[in-house]
């Protein structure tokens, strides 16, 4: 009885430590409208899987006749073009607006036309309360938003409206949505595997602070008679007494991400991540790296950039205890010891035991923020003061945020490079963008110490010149569409497919380079 206990004890532990890793990866990081040096609002989001589509496009503004519906689907983030939909399976069908409007079609749509964000990280919660017949999953609920939604609050009401009419199907996850004046942080999950419905809480976050979630829920306590700063279902405490995750007549508070997100805090995957986020943008709030919760949100000890916001995604603990690269030395010609060339911030899992790390998702695993299995980042801009097609920007990039770079792509833009729209899943492809910055990532992986050195001499002058260049670009936007809205479009069209050319041609130059210096040296 004893050992079958002890089997049952091992396989559960597996059991929670294997969902984490198969569905726990992105880090996403907002700051708001007056912790930025520009007042934007900026919402940024690592995404990080290795079957996620790697092609996006333009989705227009659309209109639909009376009686029109809009079907739902799951599986459309592993599509292989805007064309070849076939591994979408359509779930059900709910009934179309008459106006959709204009988004940029990531993995998980992140922008529309009308400044309106959202990005995403799982964080698992009480699998007891997933319902596989349900219709939404998490990336057909972020399209619908952008199709439908104008403001944050009205983005955070549709989901509410769609989910308990028909229902959430996947494991808990955090949006975070923003807009021109405001950014809300939304944890979502079902209300159980025979139920149609979800429970949901969201906070807003301070102007001026930045939020970070790493694939643990983050909101605890909140006040739903603050309308302004809290918000969630009408079933959140029902659904909790049912199925005995919390007891009203106890003296205990009620802690969303402990009743709801259980077990989503145990990893120091997750913890540590969050720890990161604050300890470079707010080091002089001297956040314990060990705690087990942190703030939800923090002031910023300097106003955060663009710039700031791509150091962090790309960030793997380096100069810290926790870089898992520390330990791995050789003597120098002096008989002192130094951190090896070959050792490698992004090695794979099953390669760590080798140098005795202890990594990815277990109970006190290391886990940077940037991933060599990262798929995309896409660091979205809303600013009020200029015109929607100018104010709303998406800085996109492919693959690991440590080895890439980010382009700064307009939604009053029509149309990508063609080497966006190809699918890189089906193998190695030259005239997909993505396999581009995957081959420079993983070549330079292999001798970090000293090819870093080589990508960041290409990769930051670029992304300098990117963000030096913009504000004239959108100067002279301004004074284009204020003229003709068409012929600022036409120019917005052409500068992400410029720019969009330019730095696939730079990163297979690139990889060939490195292949050339370093072939036979790693």
């Amino acid at each position: 009885m004893n050992k079958f206990r002890l089997f049952r004890f091992v396989g559960v532990v597996l059991l929670v430590f294997g969902f984490f890793n198969a569905v726990s990866a992105c880090t996403i990081v907002g700051v708001g409208s007056a912790a930025t040096t520009d007042g934007s609002v900026i919402n940024a989001n690592a995404s990080d899987s290795r079957t996620t589509r790697t092609w996006l496009n333009f989705v227009p503004h659309q209109k639909y006749r009376v009686g029109a519906e809009c079907p739902i689907f799951t599986n459309s983030k592993r599509t292989l073009s805007a064309v070849d939909l076939s591994a979408a399976k359509e779930r059900g069908r709910i009934p179309q607006v008459a106006e959709t409007f204009k988004y940029l079609n990531t993995g998980y749509p992140c922008m529309n036309e009308k400044q309106v964000s959202v990005t995403e990280s799982t964080f698992g919660g009480v699998d007891t309360l997933r319902n596989s017949d349900a219709m939404f999953n998490c990336e057909e609920l972020c399209r619908i938003i952008m199709e439908r939604a104008a403001t944050a609050r009205e983005a955070i009401q549709i989901i509410d409206d769609l989910t308990q009419k028909y229902g959430y199907r996947e494991a808990g996850e955090v949006l975070l949505i923003a807009d021109k004046k405001e950014m809300w942080l939304l944890e979502i999950i079902g209300c159980g595997r025979t139920e149609i419905g979800a429970v949901w809480v969201a906070e807003r976050i301070p102007d001026d602070h930045v939020t970070v979630s790493a694939n643990g829920s983050r909101i605890r306590q909140f006040d739903l008679s603050q309308p302004d700063k809290f918000m969630s279902s009408k079933n959140i405490f029902t659904v909790a007494e049912k199925y005995g995750l919390w007891d009203s007549a106890s003296n205990k508070p009620f802690e969303f991400a402990y009743v709801y997100g259980r077990n989503s805090r145990v990893s120091m995957a997750t913890r540590r991540r969050e720890w990161r986020v604050f300890n470079l943008l707010a080091p002089s709030v001297r956040l314990d790296p060990n705690a087990s919760d942190f703030p939800l949100s923090v002031k910023p000890d300097t106003l955060v950039s663009v710039a700031d916001v791509m150091d962090v995604l790309g960030d793997y603990y380096q100069g810290t205890a926790f870089d898992i690269t520390k330990n791995i030395t050789v003597a120098d010609k002096d008989g002192q010891q130094v951190q090896s060339p070959y050792a490698n911030p992004f090695m794979h899992y099953d390669m760590m035991p080798l140098f005795k790390i202890n990594g990815g998702w277990g109970k006190m695993g290391e886990r940077s923020i940037a991933r060599y299995y990262c798929n995309y980042t896409v660091i979205c801009q809303t600013r009020s003061w200029l015109p929607d097609p100018v104010g709303a920007l998406v800085w996109h990039g492919f693959d690991n945020p440590a080895t890439a770079i980010q382009i700064p792509i307009h939604l009053g833009a029509t149309d990508l490079p063609a080497a966006y729209k190809v699918s890189g899943r089906p193998g190695f492809n030259r005239d997909c963008a993505w396999w581009a910055f995957n081959r420079v990532a993983d070549f330079s992986a292999q001798k970090w110490g000293d090819m870093q050195k080589d990508v960041n001499a290409v990769r930051l002058p670029l992304r300098q010149q990117f963000i030096t260049e913009l504000p004239e670009f959108e100067k002279q936007l301004v004074d284009v569409y204020q003229k003709s809205p068409k012929k600022a479009v036409r120019l917005m069209t052409a500068e992400a497919k410029r720019l969009g050319e330019l730095i696939v041609q730079e990163w297979w130059q690139l990889g060939d380079n490195l292949w050339s210096k370093y072939t036979g040296k790693f």
